[in-house]
């Protein structure tokens, strides 16, 4: 798992499923000065409150896991998204058709829930969509300014990135001060660190369509090559493959 992975909206998320499990132990129903929380009422409690959390639990699972899981053939994030959904749809209903009686009042524990039910929802729907909850939740930290000479290779095995091949402020794509390459001067490529602000697919070098690794938000990669609008990069674990979508890319 990759904490780093995370990104604002699974804050949110994780802080919505966090309110909604206190929420249950609240009343959901109060008359006379007592009330019931919603254990006593199973249904509730596991469609709503449980139900919600599960689906949170999902979708954290899911962003922090380096592969996309699946189960029984089924999306994990999709089936968490699913849940908080059906969560919020179910608080939505047992807050407006509250038939508790004469006497008796919608709790604490209904309204918070309700309210956490809906965040919960939100984020976990609005996530893919709005930049601001893709920023990365812990971003990665930079990595140490150390010179690759030119059209340098990483050294086999190597980890998180401890290297940098040029200076901070580099733009994308700039050779290191001073390195010219053949054809008349014309600027050789050099690698440098970068990470991604999405999870991006990698392709395999032959041209497969199907991806090779996914690349996760506040990991650094390391890119020893352009292939045209792309960059050839490479991940901890040593495999190589094109990374096709290069917009928005951290340089390290």
């Amino acid at each position: 798992m990759n904490i780093r992975s995370l990104m604002r909206g699974d804050g949110v998320v994780a802080g919505a499923a966090l309110l909604l499990f206190i929420a249950s132990f609240l009343d959901v129903a109060s008359a006379g000065g007592f009330g019931s929380n919603a254990w006593g009422n199973l249904g509730l409690a596991m469609s709503m409150y449980v139900g919600g959390v599960i689906g949170a639990g999902l979708i954290v699972l899911s962003r922090s896991s380096a592969q996309p899981r699946k189960v029984a053939g089924l999306d994990v994030h999709q089936f968490g998204v699913a849940l908080c959904v059906f969560a919020a749809w179910t608080a939505l209903w047992t807050i407006i058709d509250f038939g508790g009686g004469p006497g008796v009042s919608r709790g604490a524990g209904l309204v918070l829930g309700f309210i956490a039910a809906l965040i919960l929802a939100f984020a976990a729907v609005a996530t893919p969509l709005l930049p601001g909850l893709q920023a990365p939740l812990a971003p990665a930290p930079k990595p140490a300014a150390q010179a690759y000479g030119a059209g340098a290779q990483p050294a086999a095995g190597y980890g998180y990135p401890g290297q940098q091949p040029y200076g901070a402020g580099a733009g994308y794509g700039t050779p290191a001060a001073g390195t010219q390459g053949p054809h008349g001067g014309a600027p050789e490529f050099s690698p440098f660190w970068f990470a991604v602000p999405v999870a991006r697919p990698l392709y395999g070098e032959d041209g497969s369509p199907s991806p090779i690794a996914e690349l996760a938000p506040g990991t650094w990669y390391l890119a020893v090559e352009q292939r045209g609008p792309g960059l050839v990069a490479q991940t901890q674990d040593g495999r190589r493959g094109v990374l096709q979508d290069t917009t928005g890319i951290q340089r390290g």
